[in-house]
């Protein structure tokens, strides 16, 4: 008798705590320490420190909102579910659609400098070597996102092991007088870098996406993104400031590998190795942390049917959504054919992502109208007025640093457009579809 079982939808309940901070960690110390901290000392000098504390406000504003969703609402594919839930449907929608193109260029902008650094010891061609770590990612997310996670609880203890041998063996050679004057270019210059190093603490919030394959949701997301911000800061502190000491503010900012000129110069030759090596477990560890997320609103949008219905199904040994990978895989490809230019790539990353962190704050306030019973009875649940207070600011902070972004580059804007406009001609048709459906169902009665 053949099996007429439904096929299955739901994801197992794997990850805990160290999970999500090895999600969340990992996808936030990536490419970019490698490098924002000579342009951020060039604008600040040796006051970068302060630069970066004040980097951390906007994402402690989104991050107590990530925090207060996914202990209310922990669902798989959230930055997709908690805005077409709680705003509009089109809203999750085309939140969504615009993070395929965002995920896609964060995974080509992650393997293109990962090749890169490797490049230091062997020389790899660029194309065909990130095609061959996007087959590994792929290979490990089949295995189940317990392996994925684990695979990032290890490259997170590399990657501490590591940065916390350079910013602690580093003392002997670090000098004070390379603080002296602390704020050379004064307040403005402070406040000058603090746009550059929020992309330091970009994604600290990433595990809320898995909230359906988190075990004690509720307790653990909360617990979980607050213990990957204070690591995250205590890194880039001891960093930073290692950094500044060995090279002082002026070598430090004309650097084009800052923490690589660092580590050479406090570790001699053996410095070149731990800082590589160092860069290779960061950046590989968001690179499966991001394709881990993607794949996840995939599922998610095909679940509630604005994608292919294959893409929700949840199959294989590990109960994973196999089509939704092999998905996100395929848009990685097609994104290998996309410009080798950092500041565009970046900015095809960051412009969907803090378009994400926008419509979570709206659907904080969303949920607050709608499902008061939620806010009640989540186990982390600051005031309304402060939940009120942080979403406006998230959302005006959030206009302000996209806006502060066309002057770098504008094609990237023009890409998602185009991209976005693709999304809504796709949304008319699905809901077209899906009324027209609907009408069919509907039994025609005679009287």
């Amino acid at each position: 008798m053949p099996n007429s079982a439904p096929p299955k939808q739901e994801l197992r309940r794997d990850i805990g705590v160290t999970g999500i901070v090895a999600l969340g960690l990992g996808t936030a110390v990536g490419v970019s320490v490698y490098s924002v901290l000579a342009p951020a000392t060039q604008l600040a000098g040796a006051a970068m420190i302060v630069s970066m504390l004040l980097a951390m406000v906007p994402m402690l504003i989104y991050a107590i909102i990530y925090g207060f969703m996914g202990a209310a609402v922990p669902v798989t594919g959230a930055s997709y579910e908690w805005p077409r839930r709680f705003v509009h449907p089109f809203l999750g929608f085309i939140i969504s659609w615009l993070r395929i193109a965002g995920s896609t260029s964060a995974v080509i902008v992650l393997t293109m400098v990962l090749v890169s650094y490797a490049g230091a010891f062997v020389a790899l061609p660029l194309k065909p070597t990130m095609f061959g770590l996007l087959v590994f990612v792929l290979v490990v997310n089949v295995l189940g996102v317990s392996a994925a996670a684990r695979s990032q609880g290890v490259m997170l203890a590399i990657l501490l092991g590591t940065c916390a041998l350079f910013a602690f063996g580093s003392v002997p050679s670090i000098q004070m007088s390379n603080f002296e004057p602390f704020a050379s270019h004064g307040v403005l210059g402070v406040f000058a870098a603090v746009p550059l190093l929020i992309s330091l603490f970009l994604g600290i919030e990433s595990a809320t996406e898995v909230g359906g394959e988190v075990k004690n949701p509720s307790r653990s997301i909360p617990l979980g993104i607050s213990i990957s911000i204070v690591l995250t800061a205590i890194v880039y502190l001891l960093v930073a400031v290692a950094a500044l000491g060995v090279l002082g503010p002026e070598k430090l900012g004309s650097s084009s590998a800052p923490l690589l000129d660092a580590g050479i110069a406090a570790f001699g030759p053996a410095g070149r190795y731990l800082i590589v090596a160092s860069a290779v477990v960061a950046i590989g560890s968001s690179i499966n942390a991001t394709f881990i997320i993607m794949s996840r609103f995939l599922y998610a949008m095909a679940r509630e049917g604005m994608l292919p219905a294959a893409l929700a199904k949840v199959s294989g040994k590990h109960d994973v959504p196999l089509a939704a990978i092999i998905c996100a895989f395929a848009f990685c490809c097609v994104g290998l054919f996309l410009p080798e230019n950092l500041v565009f790539l970046f900015l095809a990353v960051n412009i969907p992502t803090i378009l994400k962190y926008s419509a979570t704050c709206l659907a904080a306030v969303g949920l607050l109208r709608r499902r008061p019973d939620l806010y009640e009875a989540a186990r982390f649940r600051p005031t309304k007025w402060m939940i009120y207070a942080l979403a406006v600011a998230g959302v005006g902070l959030g206009i302000l640093i996209i806006i502060a972004g066309w002057s770098a580059d504008w094609r990237p804007y023009a890409l998602l457009l185009a991209w976005a406009f693709m999304g809504c001609v796709y949304y008319l048709i699905m809901r077209h579809r899906s009324a027209a459906g609907a009408a069919r169902a509907i039994p025609v009665t005679s009287e």
